[in-house]
């Protein structure tokens, strides 16, 4: 009797302690609960910018996988080739740019020294002192002036700094998008890159004027081009591969450069006259211009199959079809015909001004 008594006043305390314990357990996951709905209310005020998602380890794997796949990337020969070629360039164009110390930047030195000569009224193509002549357009002084205020050294620095930011934005954009034919070109022009660097010559900035030109709006495309083709000439070939409406903004922006010289034609016959009396050696460092064509090159990349042997056949078969084509029309109405032609003619050279057909 007595431990059917005992049973019972035994079992009573686990009991209570169960109970108690449970709704512990409620009460805690209640308060859990309570803060969640808190949290989403505050989350729900917040910007879309601002929020962070629950499950971070899910986000966490995604990097994991990201990082094991670029470590892949990495390892392979080819990119460690170019990686390392790369690298070698890099440094020896670096040494010798170091080793030049203050003897670069002479082509700098002259457009410095010619918007301080034209300031100061002097004749910036015929300088006295140890400069080179300013062998540029004549209108195009002021743009100078605004930069050669700063002292050399200065003048300098933000010369050659703007110059390297500015190509290495340019690298980056083509090295995202073709790595190995950008690493590949790189190598190539490495020494004109260099030259231009050395000297401060002013290719390479008309280079990545014409570089920037391909992400610009039509009106500041011609505007670029314009500036560069007046500098230098060279860039008149990069015409055809501007925009449809920069083509047409730059021919607009050349009929204003052709008004400024004939304002300034004096000074354009003396500027003639010393550009083509000064000797220069073999200008290799215009290699650089080949640059300004990738940003286009690199959209389309189609664009170049004709210099592929496999395709002259067809192409040489496509045109002479359409020859065929269009004689047994003319014999067929010769009128009709010249007709038909400049209508064509016409419609092209409006779409490719932007015009619309």
């Amino acid at each position: 009797m007595p431990s059917r008594r005992a049973a019972p006043s035994a079992a009573r305390p686990e009991t209570a302690a169960t109970r108690a314990q449970a709704g512990g357990e409620q009460s805690l996951e209640s308060r859990r609960e309570r803060v969640r709905d808190l949290v989403s209310e505050k989350m729900a005020g917040l910007p879309a910018v601002a929020r962070v998602d629950a499950p971070t380890r899910r986000r966490a794997g995604v990097f994991r996988r990201a990082l094991r796949h670029e470590i892949k990337r990495i390892q392979d020969p080819r990119r460690l080739t170019m990686v390392f070629i790369l690298g070698v360039v890099g440094g020896m164009v670096l040494a010798g740019l170091l080793a030049r110390g203050e003897a670069a930047g002479a082509d700098t030195r002259a457009y410095w020294a010619a918007g301080r000569l034209w300031l100061s009224g002097g004749d910036p193509y015929h300088p006295l002192g140890p400069f080179m002549p300013y062998v540029y357009s004549p209108w195009m002084l002021p743009l100078f002036v605004p930069w050669s205020i700063l002292p050399w050294d200065v003048a300098w620095f933000v010369w050659r700094g703007a110059t390297i930011v500015g190509l290495l934005w340019s690298i980056h954009w083509a090295y995202s998008r073709r790595p190995m034919t950008t690493a590949i070109l790189l190598v190539l022009l490495a020494f004109p890159l260099a030259a231009n660097l050395d000297t401060g010559n002013i290719n390479l900035p008309l280079t990545l004027l014409l570089f920037g030109a391909q992400f610009s709006g039509p009106v500041m495309a011609g505007l670029l081009w314009m500036v560069a083709t007046t500098v230098k000439w060279v860039p008149a070939v990069f015409w055809p591969f501007m925009s449809p409406r920069g083509r047409l903004w730059g021919l607009v922006w050349l009929m204003l450069a052709l008004v400024l010289t004939a304002i300034t034609l004096p000074e354009t016959l003396v500027q003639l006259q010393v550009l083509f009396s000064f000797q220069r050696p073999i200008r290799v460092d215009y290699l650089v211009f080949i640059w300004a064509i990738v940003p286009w090159a690199w959209r389309h990349p189609e664009a170049f199959r004709w210099l592929m042997p496999s395709t002259w056949r067809g192409a040489a078969q496509a045109g002479t079809a359409a020859a065929r084509v269009w004689r047994t029309h003319w014999r067929r109405s010769p009128e009709r015909t010249a007709e038909t032609l400049r209508r064509v003619m016409r419609a092209r050279v409006r779409a490719f001004l932007g015009l619309g057909a």
